[in-house]
């Protein structure tokens, strides 16, 4: 009979250790004294922290996209990056060309907008993903080549082709009302480079994707991604008839994923692994002139205590039912809804979370216990892990009976009696562990790294009865956010 991995070394998913867990934490102000001073608490310890941060800015390819702006909005709390992926395929090779599909002329402008907004303390990434077919007006401005232009209506990825980075951050502050702390622009070979420099992307699909201009070609499930496979999978957008918005989200579930695998792999723990790493990306980036290494070695102690729920993820709410607008001489567009976009962007300025946090309610009040997760969206297999016939079937029929998706075919272990009943799951997937917990009253979570999104509930001789549990009524937020353990499978 096949047999759960009770004997998997038991982990959690604390990211610090040691010093760093015996003070009280502070949320990182993201100046420069302060990457300074964490850069010696984070390094210095070892002897090494020099060598780490030396050298590490060498290469990055600067740009200055604040220069001469004027009438930008009020600073908020907390840290705005402005996160661009460009079509740049200066530096692809001819091998890759081939098999990513990357030839054609690029049009040199955006391919994607991201805004990304690091809480004040610290403990929270909301990443916000604009249209890059946003209608919007461009104001007066000289373009690249000199070029003088009145102002005058456009898309957004329109602001880089004429006037560059600056162009865009202006605009994108404009239309926001968002003050951007700092620019960051990805190509195609930074971006591969990014991908294969932390190991592969792992992403989940529930259905086979294709897309035949891009060459992507992935079955139902779980795959290990390099650079270019990665790449194919963000740029593809002709899979379903999502189009643009579709391949938004599909972004939005890679960058939960790489939040993952950065946070998990041990490269923000591992000093010299943190360099190599963060050396391969920032050679391979366009940054504004403050963003370097020690604003990375900020973001690297701020990440050190992220699980996949400190990450949430959402577009820019869009009028109408999201469908478009043709305009004269722009071609199809996308408005956004004035009053939700508005909400949106105070809610980033005031450092204000995009998903509203609810607790469960307290064991003893009247009516089925509320968790984070509905229970129909968490896959269960039950085993039995006792010599009592039947016990994984009770187990089973009560966990669907509270609306738990489990797979009617429990399964039986080998060995002694285990006494305790646990919940085996991946940390990616730690909210619906809590949640699936939370119908075994006693039991113990247990992380397992690589599990899968099916939860494991291995039954034990302490096993009395399924608590009723049921998802909180009220919605979950007003722009459609998702947490990076939700973003992660469809």
């Amino acid at each position: 009979m096949p047999t759960p991995p009770r004997t998997t070394t038991r982990t959690t998913t604390r990211r610090t250790t040691g010093a760093a867990r015996s003070a009280p934490r502070r949320g990182p102000r993201w100046g420069k004294r302060t990457a300074t001073a964490l850069s010696v608490l984070v390094l210095g310890a070892g002897g090494i922290g020099h060598a780490v941060v030396t050298g590490l800015d060498t290469g990055i390819e600067r740009v200055d996209p604040f220069k001469d702006m004027k009438n930008r909005p009020h600073a908020g709390r907390g840290l705005n990056l402005l996160l661009v992926g460009t079509d740049g395929r200066d530096k692809i090779t001819e091998e890759e060309r081939q098999k990513y599909r990357l030839g054609g002329a690029p049009c040199h402008c955006t391919d994607t907008i991201m805004l990304v907004h690091l809480s004040e303390d610290g403990k929270r990434a909301s990443v916000v993903s604009v249209p890059r077919d946003s209608y919007t007006e461009l104001p007066e401005h000289t373009d690249t080549s000199g070029k003088r232009h009145a102002a005058h209506p456009a898309k957004l990825n329109a602001a880089y082709a004429e006037g560059g980075p600056g162009l865009t951050v202006s605009t994108v502050e404009r239309m926001t009302g968002v003050k951007i702390s700092h620019y960051l622009e990805v190509d195609f070979t930074a971006f591969m480079k990014t991908v294969d420099a932390v190991g592969g992307v792992e992403i989940c699909t529930a259905k086979p994707m294709k897309d035949t201009y891009t060459g992507l070609d992935l079955a139902a499930g779980t795959h290990r991604m390099n650079g270019g496979e990665a790449l194919q999978y963000v740029r593809s957008r002709h899979i379903d008839g999502a189009a643009d918005l579709g391949r938004m989200q599909r972004q939005q579930r890679f960058v939960a994923a790489l939040i993952h695998r950065a946070a998990g792999s041990g490269v923000l723990l591992n000093p010299v692994r943190f360099k190599e790493v963060t050396s391969t990306v920032l050679a391979s980036v366009r940054a504004d002139a403050g963003f370097g290494a020690e604003q990375m070695l900020a973001l690297n102690e701020a990440m050190r205590g992220f699980s996949p729920a400190s990450s949430e993820f959402t577009s820019v709410p869009l009028a109408g039912d999201g469908s478009g607008v043709t305009v004269k001489g722009l071609g199809s567009t996308v408005k956004w809804d004035p009053e939700k976009s508005r909400r949106l962007f105070r809610a980033l300025r005031d450092d204000k979370p995009l998903t509203a946090a609810h607790e469960p309610r307290e064991r003893g009040h009247s009516g089925p216990t509320t968790v984070e997760v509905d229970p129909s969206r968490i896959k269960v297999q039950v085993y039995n892990g006792t010599t009592a016939d039947g016990l994984g079937k009770r187990v089973d029929d009560a966990l669907r009976a509270t609306g738990f998706d489990t797979t009617r075919a429990p399964l039986g272990s080998d060995g002694p009696d285990v006494h305790r009943t646990v919940v085996m799951y991946d940390p990616r997937w730690d909210r619906s562990a809590k949640s699936l917990a939370a119908a075994l009253p006693g039991s113990e979570l247990r992380a397992v790294k690589q599990q899968g999104a099916t939860l494991k509930v291995l039954a034990g001789t302490d096993y009395k009865t399924v608590t009723p549990v049921r998802a909180r009524e009220t919605p979950k937020n007003e722009f459609g956010a998702t947490t990076g353990d939700e973003a992660v499978c469809a």
